[in-house]
């Protein structure tokens, strides 16, 4: 079987899949979004129909998995062969080691099969606007104050797909909106979008920090207060409640909202009006109520900390936003967004771009700071580049919080632990604190030689009889096992799964079934 392509028109996407099947399927995805698909049976045929006329294809599809010529060794053969395409690379459901040497190897984005049309086209769709400067230089010139919309949101993955689907729909109205998430996750930018998505777009975008302000002073920020209302209170203060009227109020961990303020709010909610401290009669708001949390909601509910009333009135429509980790396939696209974003920000007289190493490591690490964390150490990064692109060794912090798995490349950089006893990694891993690396500072390495293993020895130990003599449940080994690869790779899912000898999706399970939160590390050191 040989190369051959469908009707013309549109961009030039060339697919190398061996199964007919996944053929078939990839060529009716692209050509449902107006593109011209090329299909090679196996990666031989692709690189000969690339060496007739590479110049017709702007993206190439590529499965990792073939016969006579895998994905990787394709890879290698387009850099031989000096051909500079974005290659969008297809796994199965293996770990994230095989995406890591994709990524070395030259890939610009991975999807995971049995893969969505919708995925594949918004892969391709990113893939196209790699080239486009002018548009990136726009961007990069649009105003902090400028209305953002979903198309500044990286939504390769299918989990961060389906939450722009949910606000898309969200903003076809005025219902109340809880966005759940961890910190740094993008929640904020999630309700800009949704804002000028609506009809009160144009209108006033207020963010209230709900956590950031002293619980005396809440209500009067909110609802506003009148001169005189109380000590202090010199002038009319208005409220963000007023100042959000025809627009969206934005109220960041409202779960850290005080209860005596939650009952005003739920009287605001129901009603449309609010009470100013101070004032004698309520006064009627016009406001779309978007809400954001990194707690638990209902678990606040229970535990008597959050007003059930309030709860069911704002969690109408609750969209989750998945954590970095859980989106790995945005990681390529955020970091090279950060690098053009920073590059027009510093100005530098040339574009700025991001090797495969730098790519691979930034895909392997978890960041426990998510998208907060990654912008922070591109900015570092870029501050600090001298060269054309960002290297791997221009993340350092971010290297040495993945243990040995740069050793072989860059032996200066990461601390090689491979013959270290267990009670010397120990000593050592006390010694580095840093918890996000470029985000909150650099973690700094103590010399396995200097360390004194008999620190850390008694904490290395796991008992393998009970208080009576007796072994113990297996079942109990196990969690105190893994609660201490947890703390002692600091909570990287990946290296303790691996470690553990275990895939991620049992490691989870286990989790769950031993009630261990693998985000506390404080717990976990129990």
């Amino acid at each position: 079987m040989t190369v051959y392509n469908s009707a013309k028109g549109g961009a030039q996407i060339l697919v190398v899949e061996d199964d007919p099947i996944q053929r078939r399927l990839l060529k009716n995805a692209i050509e449902r979004h107006g593109h011209v698909a090329h299909l090679a049976e196996n990666g031989r045929l692709g690189l000969e129909f690339l060496k007739r006329g590479n110049d017709q294809i702007n993206v190439i599809v590529l499965d990792l998995m073939m016969p006579e010529m895998n994905g990787i060794e394709f890879l290698g053969a387009l850099n031989d062969m000096g051909i500079d395409l974005p290659v969008i690379v297809q796994t199965g459901q293996g770990g994230i080691d095989t995406v890591v040497q994709a990524m070395r190897a030259g890939a610009f984005d991975f999807v995971v099969k049995p893969v969505s049309p919708e995925r594949i086209a918004a892969s391709i769709a990113n893939a196209l606007k790699l080239d486009q400067r002018e548009a990136k230089a726009r961007a990069g010139r649009k105003s902090r104050s400028s209305s953002i919309t979903f198309d500044d949101i990286v939504s390769a993955s299918p989990a961060m797909m389906r939450v722009i689907d949910l606000a898309h729909r969200a903003a076809q109205s005025n219902i109340p909106v809880v966005l759940e998430g961890e910190s740094g996750v993008g929640k904020e930018l999630v309700a800009r979008a949704i804002q000028a998505a609506s009809d009160r777009a144009g209108k006033p975008f207020v963010t209230v920090n709900c956590g950031a302000i002293p619980h005396n002073l809440v209500e009067s920020i909110l609802f506003g207060h009148e001169k005189g209302a109380f000590t202090g209170a010199a002038e009319r203060h208005v409220g963000k409640f007023m100042e959000a009227d025809g627009g969206t109020l934005f109220l960041d961990e409202i779960g850290d909202l005080p209860l005596e303020v939650q009952v005003k709010l739920l009287r605001a909610v129901q009603q449309g009006e609010i009470e100013t401290v101070g004032a004698r009669v309520a006064q009627k708001v016009n406001v779309r109520l978007i809400s954001a949390t990194n707690k638990d909601l209902i678990e606040e509910v229970k535990a008597g900390r959050f007003r059930e009333d309030l709860y069911y009135r704002l969690n109408v429509f609750p969209i989750t936003m998945p954590a970095l980790r859980r989106r790995k396939e945005d990681i390529p696209h955020l970091a090279r967004a950060f690098a053009d974003r920073f590059a027009l920000e510093q100005k530098l007289d040339h574009s700025l771009g991001i090797s495969n190493d730098a790519l691979a490591l930034l895909t392997a690490y978890d960041w426990p700071g998510n998208i907060r964390q990654l912008e922070n150490a591109v900015f570092r990064a870029v501050v600090l580049s001298e060269g054309p692109e960002l290297l791997d060794t221009d993340f350092p912090q971010i290297a040495a919080q993945l243990p040995g798995y740069f050793a072989a490349e860059h032996p200066t950089l990461v601390v090689d632990n491979s013959h270290a006893s267990s009670a010397e990694l120990l000593a050592a891993e006390r010694s580095e604190r840093a918890s996000y690396g470029g985000a909150h500072g650099s973690t700094a390495t103590t010399p396995l030689a200097s360390v004194d293993t008999s620190a850390g020895a008694s904490d290395n130990v796991i008992v393998s009889t009970n208080t009576s003599g007796d072994v113990r449940k297996l079942a109990d080994v196990e969690e105190e096992l893994i609660r201490f690869a947890l703390k002692f790779y600091r909570g990287q899912m990946s290296q303790v799964a691996r470690k553990l000898g275990i895939g991620r999706s049992t490691l989870y399970r286990k989790l769950k079934d031993y009630g261990i939160d693998p985000d506390d590390p404080q717990k976990n050191a129990a």
